[in-house]
């Protein structure tokens, strides 16, 4: 029976694997050595991975890309990219070259406030609960004062708090909504910092304001968060051309246009369609958030919560045919910064920020748009024309080969074979068999 331990977090890395091998892994040498062999062989870099987060045993690492030719306002980017899934950079890379040749990638960030909210209890009189909220408002201002001092001085900072009354949803729950501009940082900890300081300010008050007579009548705090959700943190990209452009193979210009445009129509309406149209995007925008140490849960949460505001779930892409021109572009939410975090403490983070130029947060949000609207197109265009599946699995080739341990010649025949062929699990193996045979 596997044994439950105390103070693992205290033991070091050896002990640890020692520990995980006698109760999980049965004393397996190999399984040992693969934690092992994945360590860096730099002790410096090492250590800098094992204080990244607890119990750390090994590295897990992902390929990391770039995607070059990417004309955005008038500039070239190679744009770094951290994924698994193979087709992703060859369709970003084939989407950046495309539209490098009609003019490229225009992108704009339209707003940049991010939020939070203090949540609590009150089941007093709207009246009292109102008045108490006005008093008190300067007073939550000046408490985070000193948290605030450094952010303020490069110009962002609490911008505006509110109260809202959402009591006839939940009964007794209202929340103090506060908006933040925080800059080139993603703020995440400045927020949550401020929020945490004014909840304690908004109880320390509320205990001596009048209006509040009866004991139940006090505002109780449940919790103080900031929101991923940041449909105000927002950022638009598109592209566009004269649709006799876009002639393709066995398309006219035409044809293709409006099949594409009726493509994202029904992403737009179907919301099984949506979920994976999104996804899409999504594989270009994480690689991206991933490669410059970003949080991708967040802004996927952000992005996702956005696509179902208007209480249904939609496409985050939008495409048009106006005389002539073809247009397709995106606006999505995203909070994330080029300061902080592992943005300066990764060592391959710092490099792609190199790469991209050491953009600010608008710039990157600008990057990071394009990517989402340079998969989204090259995925429509498979789907439209020869079908997801021909470049995704030729693309997929490699892995298949790896998985039955292909050796260097036997790569070189299966690629050569493969090139006018259509590439299945079955058809691969059938092909090293005979060959090996």
């Amino acid at each position: 029976m596997n044994q439950p331990v105390t103070g693992f977090s205290k033991k070091s890395k050896a002990e640890k694997i020692e520990w995980l091998a006698k109760n999980y892994l049965q004393n397996n040498p190999e399984s040992i050595q693969i934690l092992r062999d994945y360590w860096n062989e730099n002790d410096s870099i090492q250590q800098l991975h094992d204080d990244f987060i607890e119990n750390t045993l090994s590295n897990y690492y992902l390929p990391f890309a770039v995607a070059p030719n990417f004309l955005i306002n008038e500039k070239m980017y190679a744009i770094p990219m951290v994924t698994e899934e193979s087709s992703v950079v060859a369709a970003a890379s084939n989407a950046a070259k495309f539209w490098m040749e009609r003019g490229g990638f225009k992108a704009e960030v339209i707003s940049t406030e991010k939020n939070g909210q203090i949540h609590f209890n009150y089941f007093g009189s709207e009246k009292s609960i109102n008045s108490f909220f006005e008093t008190v408002k300067s007073k939550l201002r000046a408490s985070i004062e000193s948290i605030e001092k450094n952010m303020k001085k490069r110009g962002g900072g609490l911008l505006d708090i509110s109260l809202v009354d959402k009591s006839h949803i939940l009964d007794g729950f209202f929340y103090i909504h506060a908006t933040f501009e925080t800059l080139d940082a993603m703020g995440a900890n400045f927020i949550n910092s401020c929020l945490e300081q004014m909840a304690h300010t908004f109880e320390e008050e509320a205990a001596t304001f009048e209006a509040f007579s009866k004991e139940n009548e006090f505002p109780e705090v449940i919790m103080s968060i900031l929101s991923n959700y940041v449909p105000e943190c927002l950022v638009r990209a598109e592209v566009s051309c004269n649709v006799s452009e876009l002639a393709t193979s066995g398309f006219t210009g035409n044809q293709f246009a409006e099949k594409f445009v009726r493509a994202i129509e029904i992403a737009k309406t179907e919301t099984r369609r949506a979920v994976t149209h999104n996804k899409g995007i999504m594989n270009g925008v994480d690689a991206v958030v991933l490669a410059t140490g970003n949080d991708f849960r967040a802004v996927e949460a952000g992005v996702h919560a956005y696509a179902a505001r208007n209480s249904y779930y939609s496409s985050l892409t939008h495409a048009k045919i106006e005389d002539g021109i073809f247009t397709f572009w995106i606006e999505i939410p995203l909070a994330v910064g080029t300061i902080g975090g592992l943005t300066s403490l990764h060592p391959l983070t710092k490099l792609a920020f190199e790469i991209l130029q050491k953009p600010n947060a608008k710039e990157l949000m600008k990057i990071l748009a394009v990517a989402g609207l340079a998969q989204n197109f090259a995925a429509v265009r498979s789907l439209i024309t020869t079908g997801i599946q021909k470049g995704h699995m030729k693309m997929h080739l490699m892995n298949i080969l790896n998985q039955m341990h292909a050796s260097k010649e036997e790569k070189q025949n299966a690629l050569s074979h493969f090139e006018t062929r259509a590439v299945s699990h079955n058809a691969v193996v059938q092909f090293l068999e005979k060959l090996r045979n």
